[in-house]
């Protein structure tokens, strides 16, 4: 017969293990799903990225009116339209309505302020063809940077009535995160919320896209709002007036 001492430490030792065996039983679900183990979350993720990718192909039938509009210091500036359609390689082409704005005749002094807000113009404009840019990443969803964000165990998943909201993290850039509401039983994206920045992680940008169905059709981003705290800077794009090309 064992001592009594050492059957009190075998028995101690069985009753650790059993408890960290209920532990790690209870810790496992949740592990899993944020780390992309769950086969739930592969599921809503295989789902999403075949929605996503047959959307932008029916997309590709359609035409539609962008209207832009740019806020800065919190005065909206003179909207801006364009026709829109995707091009043979995929990418949105995009082509002005409306007449040019006619530039104001000054004198000399007029003429170096001008050249002053010109210039002013300029960077801004590149800055905001760099924020867009970054967008574009995220908007429309691509489903070969879902599939390396779930390998990487980078996606998790909170479940809803009907709507899974799916985040995805460093999915474009280290550090950013972009989260989808997707309607698990019509298959289709119902917004994308984006967080992300323009070269450097303190440049925060954010993004918020609202989807809306085209009737017997796609969804397509109805609304999106793109906010640059650092440059003060709001962009408002609003999609409208889809119509099928003509074959």
């Amino acid at each position: 017969m064992k001592p009594a001492s050492t059957a009190r430490r075998l028995g101690g030792a069985a009753t650790m293990t059993a408890v960290f065996v209920v532990v790690m039983s209870l810790a496992m679900p949740s592990f899993a799903q944020m780390g992309g183990g769950s086969s739930d979350l592969q599921q809503k993720v295989q789902a999403l990225k075949e929605a996503a990718a047959a959307n932008k192909q029916a997309l590709q039938q359609y035409q539609w009116v962008e209207t832009t509009v740019l806020t800065y210091k919190g005065e909206d500036k003179p909207p801006k339209q364009e026709l829109c359609r995707y091009g043979a390689d995929g990418q949105v082409q995009k082509v002005p309505i409306g007449p040019p704005q006619q530039p104001q005749q000054s004198g000399r002094q007029g003429r170096l302020k001008e050249r002053v807000v010109e210039k002013k113009k300029e960077e801004m404009q590149d800055y905001l063809q760099q924020a867009k840019s970054v967008i574009s990443l995220y908007v429309p969803p691509n489903p070969q940077r879902m599939q390396q964000a779930f390998q990487n165990h980078n996606v998790s998943i909170e479940p809803g009535a009907g709507v899974a909201q799916l985040v995805f993290k460093n999915y474009a850039q280290p550090g950013d995160q972009m989260t989808i509401a997707f309607d698990t039983a019509a298959k289709k994206i119902q917004s994308i919320n984006v967080n992300s920045y323009v070269g450097d992680p303190k440049d925060s940008i954010s993004m918020t896209a609202q989807m809306a169905t085209l009737p017997g059709g796609p969804n397509y981003v109805s609304q999106s709002v793109l906010n640059a705290p650092s440059k003060d800077v709001k962009i408002t794009t609003t999609n409208s007036q889809y119509s099928k090309i003509a074959q």
